[in-house]
């Protein structure tokens, strides 16, 4: 029950990333902050089932990397970028610290 959330996450940065740009809302917000929250919120939510830091932060950014190039090869108004994978990792790594550091204050 624990992957629910995680998983549904997931598949909502799957829906948003592989969507065409043309069916995307107009958002003013910065795309790798936009990426950086999302793999955040990733990166938090596979740490409560898994629990090994390392294995999330690898997995979510992988996940973000499949992503990446599916948006390059399968879509016709999207891109998959270098700068998009940073801010996933980036944001994977927050979530991921976050999480463990709650963690370590919390003696779990």
């Amino acid at each position: 029950m624990a992957y629910i959330p995680a998983v549904l996450v997931a598949v909502g940065v799957a829906l948003l990333s592989l969507a065409e740009s043309t069916q995307m809302p107009s958002v003013s917000v910065n795309d790798k902050l936009v990426h950086g929250l999302m793999y955040t919120l990733l990166g938090i939510l596979w740490m409560i089932p898994v629990k090994r830091p390392v294995w999330v932060c690898l997995g979510v950014t992988a996940y973000g990397a499949l992503l990446e190039l599916l948006q390059h090869y399968c879509t016709l108004t999207r891109s998959g970028e270098w700068a998009d994978l940073l801010a996933d990792f980036i944001g994977a790594f927050i979530g991921v610290a976050l999480v463990a550091l709650l963690r370590m204050v919390n003696g779990k």
